[in-house]
Parts: structure tokens; sequence; C-alpha cells
């Protein structure tokens, strides 16, 4: 078992459920979350006590504790869907080995 994490714009949220079920990953969670590129220049040079907008990108972040087989095919998933974009917002996945759990 291993830990899969995935980021992505909020634009792709809907995309990366229909990967996961293409990929029979169907235990998963998630959570909204602000991306950040060249995080420490942009994110200090807004920050302040009371921000009037947001520097960050919405997007969201899911994770699953699943397979490897899983895992494998959802990775050929998200590369194919990357391939495909016209933006510079990839989706982003990373996978965590577990060495124990409960």
């Amino acid at each position: 078992m291993k830990l899969l994490i995935v980021t992505v714009v909020d634009e792709f949220q809907k995309d990366v459920l229909r990967l996961f079920k293409q990929a029979n990953i169907e235990s998963f969670s998630g959570s909204d979350i602000e991306g950040y590129k060249n995080g420490t220049s942009s994110f200090m040079m807004n920050a302040s006590w009371f921000p009037s907008q947001k520097s960050g990108a919405d997007s969201s972040m899911f994770f699953s504790f699943t397979e490897d087989k899983k895992i494998d095919l959802f990775f050929e998933l998200v590369k194919k869907f990357n391939e495909n974009l016209e933006t510079n917002n990839p989706m982003h996945a990373v996978v965590v080995p577990i060495e124990r759990s409960i």
C-alpha cells in the first residue's frame, strides 16, 4: 500500500475524480488549498494583515491509500491528461511509500 497525493487547480477537480474512477481508486479524501508558483516571492510580496486580494490559485488536493497497480494506471491517465492541456497548470501526482499502518 502507498499514499497517492494529487494536486490540481479547481478547474480540473472533476477531471481528477474521473481519473480516480477510471483507475478504480474508490476511497480518497480531498481538501481545498491555495496553490502558489514561486511561492516565497509572490507570497511575501502580498503578505499583509488585511490583504485586499488573494495571491494564490484556488486548488484542490486529494489523497488515497491504495495499491501499486491502481497507482500505475492513474499515473498513465494523468500523463495523457497533461499532454492535452492548453494551460500551464498540469495535474501533479506523487507517491509516498507507507512503512507502517493500522
